[in-house]
Order: structure tokens, then C-alpha cells, then sequence
């Protein structure tokens, strides 16, 4: 049985906020929580092609992983967008998918998570 992302609606809309920002961009950030999301956290896209790709930071991605930690928060999801692109992982988002985590991916048609790079898609659930 997959797991299944639970986000409050106004922490979807936080992070959408965000992506949109990052445009034409591609933008990355955490979802951190217990049970359910609780945090959105923006990190800087340090891709050298940002239009095409995306690569957290690593000193904020670091930082962000050692406050999560410190509030007793786990790493739920990671998230990036496809300002030009379906909701559905590249090839490059499955070559380099290193976390055992879902992957939530913004794109021209809605969002969807999935773990990679099996390609399983795992539930997103809004919360009022």
C-alpha cells in the first residue's frame, strides 16, 4: 500500500506562491511534518540551467534538514516545479531522485507526487 501526502490546502497555496515566483524558474523546497505537512520550506535553485532543472542548494538544504530536525520534524516530500511541463518526472528527475521520499511536482497541469525512481505515484490529500 503507498503512502499518502496530507497538506493543508493554505500550505499548497504557500508553496504554489512560491513556484509561482520562481517563474520561469524551476523552484525546489521541503515539505516537512509529523503526520501531516506543516512546513513549507523555499530553498534557492542552484542549477546551473534553472529553465530546466533544479538543484536545492546544498548549505540551505543542509540548514533547512538541522532546523527540521532541531522542531522534531521529519522530511515528508521535496518539491519542485515544471513551469512549462506536465505534473510527471523527467528523465532527469528519475536519474537523480536520491531520497526515499515522495517527489511533488508543480506543473502546467496540476500536482502530483511520486517516489522515484520506481515512478510510483503516492496520493496528495488536501486538508481543509
Amino acid at each position: 500500500m503507498s503512502q499518502v501526502l496530507y497538506v493543508p490546502r493554505r500550505l499548497l497555496e504557500e508553496t504554489r506562491t512560491h513556484l509561482q515566483k520562481e517563474a520561469p524558474r524551476e523552484g525546489v523546497g521541503l515539505w516537512a511534518g509529523r503526520r501531516e505537512v506543516e512546513r513549507v520550506i523555499p530553498l534557492p535553485n542552484a542549477h546551473p540551467e534553472p529553465l530546466v532543472g533544479y538543484l536545492a542548494e546544498p548549505l540551505a538544504l543542509l540548514r533547512a534538514l538541522k532546523e527540521m530536525e532541531r522542531e522534531g520534524l521529519a522530511l515528508l516530500a521535496i518539491y519542485h516545479s515544471h513551469p512549462r511541463g506536465p505534473a510527471f518526472p523527467s528523465p532527469t528527475d528519475i536519474r537523480e531522485a536520491r531520497w526515499r521520499v515522495p517527489y511533488v511536482i508543480f506543473g502546467t497541469d496540476g500536482v502530483r507526487a511520486f517516489l522515484l525512481p520506481e515512478g510510483l505515484e503516492v496520493p496528495v490529500a488536501l486538508l481543509p
